[in-house]
C-alpha cells in the first residue's frame, strides 16, 4: 500500500500531505485514517503511546466519541526529506456542552511509500465560549474558502 505524495518532500508536496491529513481527520473515519500509517506506526499523543494501526483505530474511536463536533485545521510548519512538522488547532465540545480549542504541534516521519511511520503530538486544550468559536463549516472537509490558522490569527 502506498499514499502519495512520497518523500523527499518539497514545499508543494509537503503542503499537499498536510491538507490530506487534515481532510482525513475531519472525516472522522478511524479505519480510513489508520490506513495512512504504517502497520507498526508509533505515536505519542499527549501522554499516550500508541503502536500500530489497530491501536490507532481504537484511540481515534475513543477520541471522537469524547470530542464532539470536531473541526481541525493544520498548517505546514517545516519539512525536510521524509519529515514534516505541522501546527494545528481544532475545536470541539464535550458531552456537557463545554467548547474547547485545542492547539498543538506534530512531528511526522514517513516511509518511502508515503505512509506515516512516526507521529509525535503535543496538545493543549483551551476552554472557550461557543461564541468564540472560529471554525464554522459542516462536518467533513474544511472548505477551501475557510481561512487557515494564520489568517485567523491563531
Amino acid at each position: 500500500m502506498s499514499r502519495p505524495p512520497f518523500p523527499p518532500f518539497n514545499a508543494d508536496t509537503a503542503m499537499q500531505k498536510v491538507r490530506l491529513a487534515e481532510d482525513a481527520w475531519n472525516g472522522q473515519d478511524p479505519e480510513k485514517v489508520a490506513q495512512a500509517y504504517t502497520p507498526d506506526s508509533r505515536w505519542r499523543n499527549r501522554s499516550e503511546f500508541i503502536r500500530g494501526q489497530e491501536e490507532i483505530v481504537t484511540f481515534l474511536m475513543r477520541k471522537w466519541e469524547r470530542e464532539q463536533e470536531y473541526r481541525l485545521i493544520k498548517e505546514l510548519w517545516a519539512f525536510q526529506d521524509e519529515r514534516i512538522a505541522v501546527r494545528f488547532a481544532y475545536e470541539w465540545r464535550d458531552q456537557s456542552g463545554q467548547w474547547f480549542r485545542s492547539h498543538g504541534n506534530e512531528n511526522w516521519a514517513f516511509d518511502e511509500e508515503g505512509l506515516m511511520r512516526y507521529r509525535v503530538a503535543s496538545i493543549n486544550d483551551q476552554p472557550i465560549a461557543a461564541t468564540d468559536r472560529l471554525f464554522h463549516w459542516a462536518a467533513g472537509r474544511r472548505p477551501d474558502s475557510h481561512p487557515g490558522l494564520s489568517a485567523l490569527g491563531l
